[in-house]
């Protein structure tokens, strides 16, 4: 399939589109401002919470960001967890609370505000989000500070792309040891870089997936794993893992037809461990595909300013594969759930009950 036969899909342009809204994010969104903001907001915790890619997120961010000297201790707080038990969390409690939301508007957006509004109406706020007419946007608390990314953020396809990468480097640059700006442009650079790598290595749609990874990049890999399952509604299934957790039971899941991507890095004695499971996937499974990402990879992709900020280049090869496998299996790829009514782009449904203070 060409690249111009893919442009019908918006999903596909969105995918491409992100190094540029990296490049002008970098020179249009006041970092310092928002640093010095949660500065002055003298927390001890600070949590990253939001919903599936938007959960993933934090995850990605904590595990990069885990060992920093000083500073307040960071959380990863899936919404899903919080709403259903929101007493457990924010009770006695006076975290700063990023929420992360590609439309600003899922169930459990407004069932977070409502909770904190209930239980922890003191506690700071810093609503990261693609959409200016949502609820995160608009609705405050004592203390709320509301980042509003470019429009092009706002993906129109069922899955997350450029929302998930931009609001991903947007905490990256407030929270992480100063990169700022540079590293969203550096960042930018290196998508140019690996892209006709990542488009040369994806070959044909697998029978399944399998996306592994150290530190960050196990969360990336989670993150790959749901955009090739999301894009192919669930025609291609996938699992994603730790590289030393994958030997531990979910190395069953693998077969001749399976594509194993590992995620890279340079860490020692993370990287040891890296190269010994791809060896050892290599020779105990010589008819599935192993694919490497990362220093002297597969798919080369350099880590100089750490494996977090990888991340989303990590995950840019899930985002064309899925665009490419699911379009050759004949699916919507921009709505790969139309006429089921299962899925939706932005979660609805789900019945939000009042808060017990």
């Amino acid at each position: 399939m060409t690249e111009h036969a893919l442009s019908r899909w918006a999903t596909w342009s969105e995918t491409l589109s992100q190094p540029g809204i990296w490049r002008d994010w970098a020179k249009s969104c006041d970092f310092a401002g928002h640093r010095d903001w949660v500065a002055a907001q003298g927390v001890d915790e600070v949590w990253f919470c939001g919903a599936g890619t938007s959960a993933f997120i934090g995850d990605i961010i904590v595990a990069g960001l885990e060992g920093q000297r000083g500073g307040p201790r960071l959380r990863s707080v899936p919404t899903t967890d919080l709403v259903a038990r929101p007493q457990a969390y924010l009770r006695d409690r006076r975290p700063l609370v990023v929420s992360f939301g590609r439309s600003g508007n899922s169930s459990e957006s407004l069932g977070t505000l409502d909770a904190l509004d209930a239980l922890a109406p003191n506690a700071p706020r810093l609503n990261i989000t693609c959409n200016g007419d949502s609820a995160l946007a608009r609705r405050g608390g004592a203390e709320t500070r509301v980042i509003i990314l470019p429009e092009a953020t706002h993906d129109s396809g069922f899955a997350m792309t450029s929302s998930f990468s931009t609001m991903l480097l947007t905490a990256l640059a407030i929270f992480g040891d100063g990169a700022g700006a540079g590293g969203l442009t550096r960042a930018a650079d290196r998508f140019d870089a690996i892209l006709p790598a990542v488009q040369a290595a994806v070959g044909p749609a697998p029978g399944r997936a399998v996306f592994l990874g150290t530190g960050p990049l196990a969360f990336a890999a989670r993150e790959a794993a749901l955009k090739v399952m999301e894009l192919s509604a669930g025609g291609i299934p996938c699992l994603w893992d730790s590289i030393l957790g994958f030997r531990h039971g979910p190395k069953s899941f693998v077969t001749d037809d399976t594509r194993l991507v590992a995620f890279i890095g340079a860490d020692t004695p993370g990287a040891a461990y890296e190269a010994d499971l791809v060896a050892e996937l290599r020779a105990q499974f010589p008819r599935a595909t192993v694919t490497t990402i990362g220093p002297g990879g597969d798919i080369d992709l350099p880590m100089t300013d750490g494996p977090v900020w990888a991340a989303p280049l990590a995950v840019l090869f899930a985002q064309v594969a899925g665009v490419v496998w699911a379009d050759a299996m004949g699916m919507n790829v921009d709505d790969p759930f139309a006429g089921q009514g299962t899925l939706t782009r932005v979660v609805s449904g789900v019945t939000l009950y009042p808060v017990q203070p």
